[in-house]
């Protein structure tokens, strides 16, 4: 048996997780807040250093004594721009900074549209694009944009950290394809999108296999690839061909993971709603997004005096299709479907559906059914749903798992609170150790709540034809779902 670590490092705490590499039995465990973070908010921007601090804390007692191999993963969509001498020319910008918002849209119409960025590498620049972060620094810091000589991601900046600083820099095919300027389809740098938004071609990180090592720390660990923090929570799932993953933060995300021979249908579908990624096995890992999930149960519990188990507990002694209360959830405007100034709408108000369980239940019916035709934008290419995995606090809600499997049809796997992205990283460095063609076979830390499907797909279905009549009434632009 060899010890094995897994680093995650999110907006807020660097994770670290210690297991077993032939079973993944957690070992040990602890993570540490970054400092100069205060609890509860996302930084536009951090000094990097904030991270091997929270690192170092997270590792004291130690926690990685006896470990022979370790792996990173990051939160997803930062950059980091080094000068020609490896240096940081400024901070790190993060996923979750919004001022690159219209320097994505110049990007998008300089291209030539959102299609041919869809064709090019598979997504379209959104503000949170390491693309378009380049271009925001072009524009507003120029002399440090003229600066950078190189490109990483905060995955990649922390595995070349724990090499010593010393080894040429590296990523994954996962991390890096979210950047806008490397795709999925042929595996390869468009360099020249790189160049676009920063106005000169930068040095990007070499491309890693799945359980390639990136090298050796000065103590002898092995460091493998690493990746982004959804391939890494995918891997620490352990989540195969036509399994889904949905996150259900105040935004929904989807994700699907799919064989090469599958993906073709969606890697050259060039749809501007679907971002094409990759995994960290070597498959695709194709993602849409919604703008309102929990955000929607959130609003609405407030609304109604309660909080999100007291929704969940209300919508319970409603029935399927909430006595013909339709919520359309576009409580934000939405990114699928496209309707960036829409605003919720609520139908079919009558005396006898107007009571505080028939609203709390269509505020879940309609958030879900929205993610429903969300995933059909992949399902409708022919890809098989076998499983959906839904993550995130709403999704231990009963109600949300009890409408979840009517309107998905496919069983509902709800898995226990857990670092899974650690698990995920952790889980990838005992496969870069054993040089393996595949992963090691994990059982996830607790048995998760699975629900499958009954005999009410009827129901299902027609809660979703409701809703899309209302959908298609409220907003006839759209295509019929």
């Amino acid at each position: 048996m060899a010890i094995v670590a897994g680093i995650d490092c999110s907006t807020q705490y660097t994770k670290i997780v210690v297991c077993d590499s032939d079973t993944g039995e957690v070992l040990r465990e602890n993570r540490a807040p970054h400092p100069g973070v205060p609890a509860g908010t996302t930084p536009a921007e951090l000094d990097p250093q904030a991270w091997l601090r929270s690192l170092g804390a997270a590792a004291e007692g130690g926690l990685l004594e006896g470990i022979r191999a370790i792996g990173v993963s990051a939160q997803q969509q930062g950059v980091l721009g080094l000068d020609a001498g490896g240096v940081l020319v400024r901070p790190a910008l993060l996923r979750h900074d919004p001022r690159a918002a219209g320097a994505a849209r110049s990007l998008v119409d300089e291209l030539g549209g959102a299609a041919a960025w869809a064709q090019a590498v598979g997504s379209v620049p959104l503000a949170s694009s390491p693309v378009a972060k380049l271009r925001w620094i072009a524009e507003n810091e120029p002399q440090h944009a003229a600066r950078i000589a190189e490109v990483l991601q905060p995955h990649d900046w922390l595995v070349w950290q724990l090499l010593g600083g010393s080894h040429a820099r590296t990523t994954d095919r996962g991390d890096v394809s979210g950047t806008g300027y490397w795709s999925p389809a042929t595996k390869e740098y468009r360099t020249d999108l790189a160049a676009l938004a920063l106005g000169h071609e930068p040095r990007l990180p070499t491309v890693l296999g799945p359980a390639d090592p990136a090298g050796h720390s000065p103590e002898g660990l092995l460091i493998s690839a690493g990746t982004g923090s959804p391939m890494a929570t995918a891997l620490g799932l352990g989540l195969l061909p036509g399994d889904v993953m949905i996150s259900l933060t105040a935004n929904g995300t989807i994700h699907l993971v799919l064989d090469e021979t599958s993906a073709g249908a969606v890697t050259e579908l060039g749809d501007p709603a679907v971002s094409v990624f990759a995994d960290a096995t070597g498959r695709q890992f194709p993602q849409v997004m919604t703008l309102n999930a929990a955000r929607v149960l959130r609003a609405t519990a407030l609304m109604l005096g309660t909080d999100l188990q007291g929704l969940s507990e209300l919508a319970l002694r409603s029935t399927p299709g909430s006595y013909g209360l339709v919520l359309l959830p576009f409580l934000d405007g939405e990114r699928t479907p496209a309707l960036p100034h829409a605003a919720g709408t609520l139908a079919g108000l009558r005396v006898e559906s107007m009571k505080p369980e028939h609203l709390a239940r269509a505020a879940v019916e309609g958030m879900l059914c929205n993610l429903a035709d969300a995933l059909d934008l992949l399902r409708g290419r022919g890809v098989t749903v076998r499983r959906i995995f839904l993550t995130g606090a709403a999704s231990r809600l009963p109600a949300v798992q009890q409408v979840a499997v009517q309107l998905f049809g496919v069983p509902v796997v709800v898995p226990a609170q857990g670092d899974y992205a650690a698990l995920g990283a952790a889980r990838q460095a005992a496969w870069s150790l054993a040089q393996t063609g595949e992963p090691p076979v994990w059982a996830l830390p607790q048995e998760p709540l699975t629900v499958q499907p009954g005999e009410d797909a009827a129901l299902g279905a027609a809660v979703r034809q409701q809703y899309a009549s209302v959908l298609g009434q409220t907003h006839p632009e759209l295509k019929s779902p």
